[in-house]
C-alpha cells in the first residue's frame, strides 16, 4: 500500500510546540510505517518523520511573517496533487483547500475533517470527490457523509503519569474567548487554587484585556506556548486541567494528553466532551462557572491510575493507527 499524507503547513511536523494538526498528522506518519506501509508525507522540508518527506515549504508560515499562508498552501497542495498518481490513497489533513481542486487527484482522495473552522467554508466538502472522516461524532456536518468516526491517539510515551499529581490547576491550549482562557481564572479564583495557563496567544486583543490583566505571575500564571517536554511536567503536577470552552470542540488534544498524565479533566458540556470524558471516571461534565468549582473535589480524588488507563485503552496513537488502516482497506475495497 502506498499512502501519500498531506499535511498542514503551519508549523513543522511534529510541531516544536503549538500545532495539533500538525502532531497527529506526524504520529500517523510514523504508525503507519511502523506497519510496513509506504508512505509519503507532504508538509514543510524541517519535518521529522520515518516517512519519505516531501513538500516545497521550508519551514511553517507561522513561524516566518515574510511568508503568506495562502500562497504557500497553494503551492503545497499543487506539488503533492502533482505526484498523486503515485499512490493508492492521497490522505488529506489539510482542511479545505485540496477538496477545491481534487479533480485534480487521480487517485481516491480521503480526508480527515479537523474541524470547520467556518461554515462557509461547507461548499468545498460538498462539492469534492472525497471521502471523509470526522475526529468526533459531535463534528459531523448533516450535509456530509463520513465512512468513519477516528478519534485522535497521542503518543503515551510522551506524558509522564504521575499518581498524585499536585496542587495547582492548568489550562492547556491557544489563548482564545472559544478556550474559555478567561473562565478558567475565574474558576480558579473562586476555587482558591493558583492557576497555570500555557498555549499560544491568538486573540491578542482577548488576551490583553481579559487575560493579562489577572496574570499575577503568584496565583494565575502564564507560561507561554510550551513544548512537549514542559507539557508532559506540566499536566502530571496538576491537581486538575481546565476546560471551559465557549464553542462546540471537535476533539480536544489536550484533554487527553491530561488523561494520559493521570490528570482529571473538568470541562464544560459541549461539542466532543460527552465523547472524550467518561463523566466520573475520567473528569466531569459541567455547565457553567459554579459547577466547575463545586465539580473540583470531586474531580480530584478521582482514581489518577485508571484515568490513564482509559487514556492507554482509547487514545493511543497505535489505536488511531489501526483505525485509519481499517478505514484504508475499506475505501480500497
Amino acid at each position: 500500500m502506498r499512502i501519500a499524507l498531506l499535511g498542514p503547513i503551519a508549523w513543522r511536523t511534529p510541531p516544536k510546540h503549538y500545532g495539533p494538526w500538525e502532531q497527529v498528522t506526524g504520529l500517523l506518519a510514523d504508525g503507519l510505517v511502523r506497519r510496513g506501509v509506504d508512505v509519503t508525507l507532504f508538509a514543510t522540508l524541517d519535518s521529522c518523520t520515518a516517512a519519505v518527506l516531501d513538500g516545497v515549504s521550508a519551514w511553517g508560515y507561522e513561524e516566518d511573517g515574510s511568508l503568506d499562508g495562502r500562497v504557500w498552501e497553494g503551492l503545497h497542495v499543487a506539488h503533492a496533487l502533482a505526484r498523486s498518481a503515485e499512490y493508492e490513497l492521497v490522505h488529506n489533513h489539510l482542511d479545505w483547500l485540496p477538496l477545491v481542486f481534487s479533480k485534480f487527484c487521480r487517485t481516491r482522495l480521503l480526508t480527515t475533517i479537523h474541524g470547520f473552522s467556518d461554515r462557509r467554508i461547507l461548499p468545498a466538502y460538498q462539492a469534492a470527490d472525497s471521502a471523509y472522516v470526522s475526529i468526533s461524532d459531535a463534528d459531523r456536518a448533516p450535509e456530509l457523509d463520513y465512512c468513519a468516526t477516528v478519534y485522535h491517539g497521542i503518543d503515551l510515551s510522551r506524558f509522564a503519569f504521575s499518581a498524585s499529581g499536585g496542587e495547582d490547576l492548568v489550562i492547556l491550549g491557544r489563548i482564545h474567548p472559544d478556550k474559555g482562557t478567561a473562565e478558567a481564572i475565574m474558576i480558579a479564583n473562586r476555587a482558591g487554587r493558583r492557576l497555570r495557563i500555557a498555549g499560544p496567544i491568538q486573540d491578542r486583543t482577548y488576551f490583553e484585556e481579559r487575560v493579562a490583566p489577572l496574570v499575577d505571575d503568584d496565583q494565575i500564571c502564564y507560561l507561554g506556548s510550551v513544548g512537549p517536554e514542559q507539557r508532559s511536567d506540566l499536566l502530571a503536577s496538576a491537581a486538575a486541567l481546565l476546560h471551559p470552552i465557549a464553542f462546540a470542540e471537535p476533539f480536544g488534544l489536550s484533554v487527553v494528553e491530561a488523561m494520559a498524565a493521570g490528570t482529571p479533566v473538568i470541562a464544560y458540556q459541549r461539542g466532543s466532551m460527552p465523547e472524550i470524558i467518561d463523566n466520573g471516571v475520567t473528569g466531569f461534565l459541567v455547565s457553567d462557572t459554579a459547577s466547575a468549582v463545586a465539580a473540583l473535589d470531586a474531580a480530584i480524588a478521582l482514581d489518577r491510575g485508571k484515568i490513564r488507563r482509559v487514556a492507554e485503552r482509547r487514545f493511543s496513537a497505535d489505536r488511531m493507527v489501526d483505525d485509519y488502516l481499517a478505514v484504508y482497506g475499506a475505501l480500497l475495497r
